[in-house]
C-alpha cells in the first residue's frame, strides 16, 4: 500500500497537529470550524467541563488546573458557544447566574475567584481573598453576551464596569487591552464604543504594544511582567476586518502582521504560544487552541488555508 502524501496546505498540517495532540474539545472545534461537522459534538465536549455551579473548570483554560469554576474558564466556555451559535439565552441563564455568585462588589468578575486555592496554577496569577473586579475576566464575558443579545440582571452592572474600566485607561498592556477590544466590538452603544476605541487605539501605538514592524520586534517593549519575547500583533487586537482595532492599522500594517502569523506556523502544522509556559501539559494544551485562532484569523482576512 502506497504511504499517503504529507500534508502541504496550512489547514491540513493543522489538522495533522489538532488530530495528533489536542484534547477533544479542540478536534471537535476544528471538525466543525474547518471540516463541517455538526456543532453538537463541540457542545457535548464542553459540557464536559460545566460544574453544577453553572460556570466551568477542569483545566478549560490551562493555566488554571483543577475542578473548580473560574471566571476565565467560563469565559472561554461563552466564545466557544459564541463560536457555534449556542449562546443563547437558555445556555446562558445558568452561566449568568454562576457570574452573579462569584462577582465583586462593583459587579465585575474577578480574574481569579479564591476557589482556586489548593490547585496548581501558574506562577504569575496571585489568587486573592478579596479580589477586585478585573476587565480581563468582565470584557469578554460582557462582549460575549451583548453579541448574542443575551440581557441578564447581572450585565447591567458588569456592562457599567467595562466602561468605566476601558474609559479610564491610561498605562495598559496588550491583554488587558484584548479584553477592552472584546467589550467594545460588541458594546450596545455603538457611538460610545467607537469614540472609546479611537482612543485606546492612540494608546496602543503611543506604547508601543503592537509590533508594526515584525522583522524588528526586538525594537517594541515587552510589558512588565510578560515573557521574554511576548510581543503582541496587529491581528492579536484586530482579529476579524470588522474589528473596532481593526482601525487603528494602515493596510500594510496588517498585511505585514498577518504575513507574519502565517509564517508562524511551524514544523509540526501548529502555531506556538508566545507567553511563558510554565508547566509541560499546558502547553502541550494550549497550542491547539493557539492554533485554531490563528487559522480563523487568517480566514477572516481571506488568506488562503487550503
Amino acid at each position: 500500500m502506497a504511504a499517503s502524501a504529507a500534508p502541504s496546505s496550512p489547514l491540513e498540517r493543522a489538522g495533522q497537529f489538532v488530530w495528533l495532540t489536542a484534547r477533544v474539545l479542540e478536534q471537535r472545534r476544528f471538525a466543525h470550524l474547518f471540516l463541517g461537522s455538526a456543532a453538537d459534538g463541540v457542545e457535548a465536549a464542553l459540557v464536559a467541563y460545566r460544574n453544577d455551579d453553572g460556570g466551568y473548570g477542569h483545566a478549560l483554560e490551562p493555566d488554571l488546573r483543577g475542578p473548580v469554576s473560574q471566571p476565565l474558564h467560563t469565559a472561554l466556555a461563552l466564545r466557544v458557544l459564541d463560536e457555534i451559535g449556542r449562546c443563547n439565552r437558555p445556555r446562558a441563564e445558568s452561566v449568568c447566574r454562576y457570574l452573579t455568585s462569584v462577582s465583586t462588589p462593583d459587579g465585575a468578575l474577578p480574574g481569579v475567584h479564591p476557589s482556586l486555592r489548593g490547585y496548581p496554577f501558574a506562577p504569575w496569577i496571585q489568587p486573592a481573598d478579596d479580589p477586585a473586579g478585573d476587565l480581563l475576566a468582565t470584557g469578554p464575558v460582557v462582549g460575549a453576551l451583548h453579541r448574542n443579545g443575551v440581557w441578564h440582571a447581572w450585565l447591567f452592572r458588569a456592562t457599567d464596569f467595562c466602561w468605566a474600566a476601558v474609559e479610564a485607561l491610561e498605562k495598559t498592556h496588550p491583554y488587558e487591552v484584548e479584553a477592552a477590544v472584546a467589550f467594545l466590538d460588541a458594546a450596545p452603544d455603538r457611538p460610545r464604543a467607537e469614540a472609546t476605541a479611537e482612543r485606546l487605539g492612540h494608546l496602543v501605538r503611543e506604547q508601543g504594544l503592537a509590533v508594526l514592524e515584525p522583522d524588528r520586534a526586538d525594537r517594541y517593549p515587552v510589558s512588565e511582567g510578560y515573557a521574554p519575547g511576548e510581543h503582541h500583533y496587529p491581528h492579536d487586537f484586530a482579529r476579524t476586518p470588522g474589528s473596532l482595532a481593526r482601525r487603528w492599522f494602515t493596510d500594510a500594517e496588517i498585511d505585514r502582521s498577518l504575513d507574519f502569523l502565517a509564517a508562524s506556523q511551524e514544523d509540526d502544522g501548529g502555531w506556538p504560544i508566545r507567553w511563558r509556559a510554565w508547566a509541560p501539559g499546558t502547553r502541550l494544551e494550549s497550542r491547539p487552541g493557539v492554533t485554531i485562532e490563528s487559522l480563523l484569523t487568517l480566514r477572516a482576512y481571506g488568506r488562503p488555508l487550503t
